[in-house]
């Protein structure tokens, strides 16, 4: 029984020394993510975005908000051009132009306990301009070369114009406001590669902080100044940026 016992132990050893002269002295292994060349460095890109995003209501209600109608519109153009000094990250600048139009015809702000408000034939007509510099990274999904996600970190100053009317006949009041602008953004998405030299670009988000100047004048009478900073996060689902770029 001893001896039978001594030899399978003396088996069991031999087998094991033999492993351990088959395994490599380096077993470590590093594990991590991987990231490919999407956009090599040299490349130069041109593109813009364009989003338009319309809206009406007919006795629309939204919070304390009731009795809707009107309608309206925004609009935005967003030229671009960077040159890639990097594998995956390049510089360059963009131009942005948003116009928005807005026709209240009538809504009532109801407060609770028979206090509300009623807001009457309200006109708002806008348009702002800015110039950013960018920096763009990519990020590649896996090694798919034709699908990628992209940021855009965009350091911007620009300015702006609108006017609001109210009322009708001789009842009418407007005002007229200039506004100027610094900031900073973060604006994600996502591209998708039809070829090697074009590409559609999608953007839902933007995260940002803005200082902003505003003078007003209300019935070329009043003046008014206000200054303020803002901080925004902003997803909207029904007003997609969608792009062009070419690669070249």
């Amino acid at each position: 029984m001893k001896k039978g016992f001594c030899a399978i132990l003396f088996l069991l050893c031999v087998v094991t020394a033999t492993h351990a002269e088959i395994l490599p002295k380096d077993t470590t292994q590093t594990r991590g993510l991987k990231q490919y060349t999407f956009v090599p460095k040299g490349q130069w890109i041109i593109g813009g975005t364009v989003s338009y995003a319309e809206m009406s209501g007919n006795n629309y209600q939204f919070l304390i908000i009731e009795g809707i109608n009107g309608n309206g519109y925004s609009f935005n153009i967003s030229p671009m051009f960077c040159y890639m000094f990097g594998n995956n990250i390049g510089a360059g600048g963009r131009f942005s132009y948003d116009r928005s139009l807005v026709k209240l015809n009538s809504a009532e702000i109801n407060l609770g306990d028979n206090t509300s408000f009623n807001i009457n034939d309200l006109y708002r007509l806008g348009h702002n301009y800015s110039g950013m510099a960018v920096l763009r990274n990519y990020i590649s999904i896996g090694n798919n070369m034709r699908f990628g996600l992209y940021n855009e970190t965009q350091l911007l100053i620009g300015g702006g114009e609108s006017k609001i009317v109210s009322g009708t006949g001789e009842a009418v009041e407007g005002s007229f406001d200039r506004n100027f602008s610094i900031g900073i953004n973060l604006a994600p998405g996502i591209t998708a590669f039809i070829n090697n030299f074009m590409a559609i670009e999608l953007n839902v988000g933007l995260l940002g902080f803005k200082y902003t100047s505003s003078t007003q004048a209300t019935n070329q009478v009043y003046m008014g100044k206000t200054n303020s900073t803002s901080a925004s996060f902003q997803i909207n689902l029904f007003s997609i940026g969608l792009g062009l770029a070419f690669y070249i």
